[in-house]
């Protein structure tokens, strides 16, 4: 009997594929980012504050990338020193800072983005367009029932 042998229904089938896969992607994408010199976090949070379509406070990128406000500022602190990020004060509220990407910043993002999309291209490549889809509408459905439980 393997320790999958006792998972017995099919939502803890489910539970335990989604975990696993979830890990999987974080651990393939920080084996891809790791010679590019910055945490995992730090990667994260450089995508987050490039795609955003308005700057972005210290705590929203913390909430995105699901970390402590504290180690955020670390990460931060880390990232503004390295050249790649900058604060910058808000204009309505002196206590809030927001991000904003340095050149240097961007161009990490951008083989960031490039290598995640190599990934992507390896990884679901190997799935049809339509069980991309289903699979992407299920998640979807699945994370709107948590936010509204």
């Amino acid at each position: 009997m393997t320790k999958h042998d006792r998972i017995t229904t099919a939502e803890e089938r489910f539970t335990t594929a989604l975990h696993h896969a979830y890990r999987g992607w974080r651990a393939a994408l920080d084996r891809r980012m790791r010679d590019l010199g910055i945490s995992q976090a730090g990667w994260v949070a450089i995508a987050y504050i490039a795609k955003a379509d308005a700057p972005l406070s210290q705590s929203e990128v913390a909430n995105l990338v699901q970390v402590e406000a504290a180690t955020m500022v670390s990460t931060l602190d880390r990232l503004e020193k390295a050249g790649l990020v900058e604060r910058v004060a808000s204009e309505t509220d002196r206590r809030v800072k927001h991000l904003k990407i340095t050149p240097a910043g961007q161009a990490i993002y951008n083989q960031v983005r490039e290598r995640a999309d190599a990934l992507r291209s390896d990884l679901f490549g190997r799935l049809s367009p339509q069980e991309l889809e289903a699979t992407t509408v299920l998640l979807e459905k699945i994370q709107a029932f948590i936010e509204n439980s």
